[in-house]
């Protein structure tokens, strides 16, 4: 069975996220927003009205993610579909620039912010050269999806059917895919169970991390 996870946002907590997963040996991908970084870190929102999210600074995300893979996550983090055609496109093509600018190689996947597409949409990640866009869908199969555009994982990290939709890609000798946002994590349990979590995948001797380019065939 194949693994990989993606993260979303770029966000300080993907500080201790990327260190945590170095020592698993666990691959990610991060998907990102170039045009919400900034020169300094800064406090973008509050997570469920408590927990205060801070943005990365573009100067130390190159150091930040060494070793994992980049993907796109649109510019600014709009709802793509409400864009004018124009906009869209800026959007989605500036977005995949400035991040092959910032790390210094090819940015293929893309990730919607909040999930939301539409075929036009789909038509114009795909016309920019991304090979996949992930939703907020839900698969036991992930391989099986008729549109790399409109790609669905197998859960969010969160899920607390986490285990069994493992155990179901197990059973097929398929690919198990989770994504989240490091902010999710509102204190020590939340990262102490994540870690339980990464340990679990890694003892387990059917299951090898893969990167998303690997999968897609990038």
């Amino acid at each position: 069975m194949r693994i990989c996870q993606c993260w979303d946002d770029g966000n300080l907590d993907d500080i201790r996220l990327c260190e945590l997963l170095r020592r698993h040996r666990a691959t990610a991908s991060f998907n990102l927003n170039p045009g919400l970084m900034r020169a300094e870190r800064y406090h973008g929102w509050d997570y469920r009205g408590s927990k205060p999210v801070w943005k990365l600074s573009a100067p130390e995300a190159p150091a930040v993610y060494q070793g994992f893979d980049i993907a796109s996550h649109a510019f600014n983090h709009p709802h793509l579909p409400q864009l004018d055609d124009a906009t869209l496109a800026r959007e989605l093509r500036d977005g995949r620039d400035r991040l092959e600018q910032m790390f210094g190689h090819p940015v293929t996947g893309f990730a919607y912010p909040f999930g939301d597409h539409d075929e036009r949409v789909m038509a114009a990640v795909r016309a920019v050269g991304h090979v996949y866009a992930r939703t907020c869908a839900n698969t036991d199969d992930v391989m099986a999806c008729p549109d790399r555009m409109a790609q669905a994982t197998s859960c969010h990290h969160q899920d607390p059917e986490f285990w069994a939709h493992y155990a179901r890609a197990r059973a097929a000798d398929g690919v198990f895919w989770f994504w989240g946002h490091s902010y999710e994590f509102m204190g020590e349990d939340d990262w102490a169970q994540f870690a339980a979590k990464l340990e679990r995948i890694g003892a387990d001797r059917s299951a090898r991390w893969v990167r998303l380019p690997e999968l897609f065939a990038v």
